[in-house]
């Protein structure tokens, strides 16, 4: 068996080495921001720095090659400022594709929402603790013992009535 199996996998990894965005997404991601205004390739990180609640921060070897592909599609235009920066807009060609795509970037969009409440949860420590403990009492009684149709009920109303308080609270 070789060492490393698991990271192949990547999902389950520790840290910031899991993925963020699928194939192709980030250029959908990039498309948006453009289409918000036309900017630049810093401007563009922090975007989506801030977009991911600082969970995720493309490096500049991922979006300059990125920008490169776009602008192969004639997705966007790049010109040239008179300080020598660069300027980045979408033309009407990355408008149309970010629009033939616009389920894929709302799907996109509730991920990186959900992403961002997780991470916000794990944060605190306690907040942390309980929710492991949570999924060990879950894991116990669900996946490990054999379990009647009307316990399985009860947990599912428990569950239900939790979230209903958590939703109620001031």
């Amino acid at each position: 068996m070789r060492p490393h199996h698991n990271e192949a996998h990547g999902e389950r990894h520790h840290g910031r080495r899991q993925r963020f965005f699928g194939h192709g997404e980030l250029r959908l991601v990039i498309l948006y921001l453009l289409g918000n205004n036309a900017s630049h390739g810093y401007e563009l990180i922090k975007e989506i720095e801030n977009l991911t609640q600082g969970n995720y921060t493309p490096s500049a070897g991922v979006i300059y090659p990125t920008l490169d592909l776009l602008e192969e599609h004639e997705f966007i235009s790049v010109s040239e400022e008179e300080n020598g920066r660069k300027k980045i807009a979408i033309t009407r060609l990355g408008q149309h594709w970010l629009a033939e795509h616009q389920a894929h970037l709302e799907q996109i969009q509730q991920r990186i929402s959900a992403r961002n409440i997780g991470y916000q949860l794990r944060k605190n420590p306690q907040m942390k603790r309980a929710l492991e403990n949570f999924k060990a009492v879950l894991d116990l009684r669900v996946n490990q013992g054999e379990l009647s149709a009307a316990q399985l009920k009860q947990i599912i109303g428990i569950i239900d009535r939790a979230a209903l308080d958590i939703s109620q609270l001031d």
